[in-house]
């Protein structure tokens, strides 16, 4: 399992999940699919979209990586997990086959969600890519509705490559021939390499912001080509970032409408979709609100453009004193991130339960050369508690810095 050891666990290829699927009578052509990648926002993507097709009344799947408390997160539909007896059927039914594969545990939990949709009958299925996009398991979609590339950004560089341009190409390895892809953020860095992919593919291409935009705090106005399309529109997931996230949705669920006579997807639907995400598809750990008085949120970011947005949304509260609860993984890039941190907080150094965490002591010590002063507690609970016994009523608490990190809150 890739979240626990890393590189280790990844399986170069699509040749694993092919056999896998043409054994399973290629369940993944059954249904229509949407297929999302990215480095930032994929998962609110692909959460978004799937609760306004569930609102719009579609039989709908959903397939998510990693999980935060349970295995069966990873594979819903209309927002509910697949039953855990439906897991070890899979391996049962599948035993000979997966020993004769021996494929890893991503290319078993993508196969086993394909077969899940296909036997529930999904109209549509929403699949989120896991790392990368060209050799990632799910690349094995054909024809998906739309392909959508939400942000690129600096991470899992030993296996995407160093730089941006290399990492979007990877990314870039979803888009399929002759079907539409949306980009939701037009970098200048790597527009190029996801235009010279599309006309390779012979592949329409949309960046999302040339035609819709996304304006406001609390309650958000949307247009399109300059014209009002929807007004009071709000998200139930906060951070100024999701304005990205959501103009890629909407380019998406309007090429869908004009392109496809399958789908209506009204705005009704849209304004239900994202304003519940959260309750529709129990969706976890992103700028999640644990309590108020002090403030208390966590979130899984994990990378630089992560802690970009958690600058962003910290200045948009009051409060005294900043708490950071703080655990990393060993694979990341920690000067790169560390570096970025507030000064100003008290952090509580942890380490996420895993064996990729990253030694709290030695975290400590690395972040000693940003000035970033505070003290260790090993387990992240016990930190946790730690910065609520410190904290004012006036007072911020972030707990954050892997996902792992946040697996193990009360959430």
């Amino acid at each position: 399992m890739y979240q626990k050891v890393g590189g280790s666990a990844f399986k170069k290829g699509l040749d694993n999940i092919k056999h896998l699927c043409e054994a399973l009578g290629n369940p993944q052509d059954l249904y229509d699919t949407i297929h999302i990648a990215g480095t930032n926002g994929k998962g609110s993507a692909t959460h978004y979209l799937a609760a306004i097709f569930q609102t719009s009344g579609y039989k709908t799947g959903l397939y998510t990586s990693p999980h935060l408390k349970s295995f069966t997160e990873r594979i819903k539909i209309n927002g509910h997990e697949i039953p855990e007896q439906s897991v070890v059927n899979f391996i049962e039914n599948n035993k000979n086959l997966i020993e004769s594969l021996s494929p890893s545990f991503f290319e078993i939990t993508v196969a086993m969600a394909f077969q899940h949709f296909a036997e529930a009958k999904v109209d549509i299925a929403i699949i989120e890519t896991g790392l990368g996009g060209r050799l990632d398991s799910t690349n094995i979609l054909q024809r998906p509705l739309v392909s959508l590339i939400t942000n690129i950004s600096h991470d899992h560089m030993g296996m995407l490559g160093d730089t941006l341009p290399e990492i979007a190409a990877e990314k870039a390895g979803i888009i399929k021939g002759n079907v539409p892809v949306v980009i939701s953020e037009k970098q200048e860095e790597v527009a190029a390499i996801f235009i010279e992919k599309a006309k390779e593919k012979n592949a329409p291409i949309f960046f999302a912001e040339d035609a819709i935009s996304v304006l406001g705090e609390n309650k958000l106005e949307v247009k399109k080509e300059g014209e009002v399309w929807m007004e009071n529109l709000q998200s139930g997931l906060f951070g100024k970032h999701q304005h990205k996230n959501i103009t890629g949705v909407l380019k998406t669920i309007d090429l869908i409408n004009t392109k496809t006579l399958k789908y209506a997807i009204s705005d009704e639907s849209i304004l239900l979709g994202i304003q519940q995400v959260v309750a529709l598809t129990g969706l976890k750990g992103r700028w999640q609100q644990l309590n108020e008085k002090p403030f208390v949120f966590c979130d899984i970011l994990h990378n630089e453009a992560g802690v970009e947005i958690l600058l962003q949304q910290l200045a948009h509260y009051t409060y005294q004193q900043l708490y950071m609860v703080w655990g990393m993984v060993t694979d990341k890039q920690h000067d790169k991130i560390l570096k970025m941190l507030p000064q100003s907080a008290y952090y509580i150094f942890c380490k996420p339960n895993v064996p990729r965490g990253l030694d709290a002591q030695e975290l400590q010590e690395k972040a000693k050369k940003f000035g970033l002063v505070g003290e260790v507690l090993e387990n992240v609970n016990e930190a946790y508690q730690k910065a609520l016994s410190l904290a004012n009523t006036d007072d911020f608490i972030f707990v954050g810095g892997s996902t792992f990190v946040v697996a193990e809150m009360p959430i």
